[in-house]
């Protein structure tokens, strides 16, 4: 069941900012989850943790157009739904899985 709902976390240069100066982390949940679901998924998935918070954002869909030597090739990306979660201070999580 948390599985469903967290897909995966989001690595990025804005999110790895977020989580080491403001221990926020964003993660791409399911599209039909709430707050209240993506937290206690969490807290499963990392019980050693206390969250404090989660906002989320419907990302949109966007168009990306390539050149290619046969001609333009479009696409869309699909859009998805990130969830920020704050966590209790000094709380982390380890989400590369290097546990030392």
């Amino acid at each position: 069941m948390a599985r469903e709902i967290i897909i995966k976390p989001v690595l990025s240069e804005k999110a790895d900012k977020l989580s080491t100066k403001s221990g926020k982390y964003t993660f791409v949940v399911d599209k039909k989850a709430n707050k209240i679901e993506i937290e206690k998924a969490l807290a499963k998935l990392f019980p050693s943790v206390t969250i404090v918070d989660v906002n989320t954002a419907v990302m949109p869909g966007k168009v990306k157009v390539r050149n290619t030597r046969s001609g333009m090739s479009k696409g869309r990306i699909s859009p998805f739904k990130k969830a920020i979660v704050t966590l209790a201070e000094g709380d982390q999580l380890d989400i590369y899985g290097s546990e030392a």
